[in-house]
């Protein structure tokens, strides 16, 4: 029976996972849907292994095998590769451990704690990454700056020039900023005249 308690665990874990932390945050179903089916996927995988007495360094190698798979999406941020390894870890570890339910279940909401602290909207709200892209190339990286924090309305930490193009008179840069609290006002004053 400890497989169907597992198993319900892991259901519910990757439902709050899925559905209330990542889905209502950021909105994409067909990643919902690809948490549930990978999670389920590695569960049943982990399962079959431990029933036939396959050691547990097999299945910590399905995690590292499943954890270097390139995404091949160009539209997959970095915070939604951290749900598909929570997805993977939670399928592993509601596996693994279901002969010990007080560690199955408390290991289970510390991975969903951790998702819903460190993705919380609330979190470092104000600071921004974004690939902007110049048509002016700036000699001076202070000039740079200074041309960046005008348009971008905040102080910015990191600067990286990713590109420059003399013949059309450009450049790239990827920006790490943060917003100034009149910007952030501003938007959520004209976002909320839309609704």
């Amino acid at each position: 029976m400890n497989i169907w308690f597992a198993l319900a665990v892991d259901l519910v874990a990757v439902a709050l996972l899925g559905h209330f932390l990542y889905f209502r945050r950021h909105g994409r179903r067909d990643l919902l849907f690809a948490y549930v089916a990978l999670n389920v996927g590695v569960f049943a995988a982990m399962a079959v292994m431990v029933t036939a007495g396959v050691e547990l360094a097999v299945g910590f190698g399905l995690f590292g095998v499943l954890s270097i798979i390139r995404l091949r999406s160009d539209s997959v941020t970095q915070t939604e590769v951290a749900y598909y390894f929570t997805a993977i870890a939670l399928g592993l570890v509601n596996s693994a451990a279901r002969d010990t339910p007080v560690l199955l279940v408390g290991l289970n909401v510390v991975l969903l704690a951790v998702a819903f602290v460190a993705d919380h909207p609330r979190l470092m709200a104000r600071t921004r990454r974004q690939t902007v892209t110049l048509d002016v190339v700036h000699r001076n990286p202070e000039m740079l700056r200074a041309d960046l924090e005008t348009r971008l309305g905040g102080r910015v930490s990191a600067m990286t020039v990713l590109e420059v193009d003399y013949v059309r008179d450009l450049m790239v840069v990827d920006v790490r900023f943060r917003e100034s609290a009149e910007a952030v006002r501003t938007a959520h004053g004209t976002a909320g005249v839309g609704r």
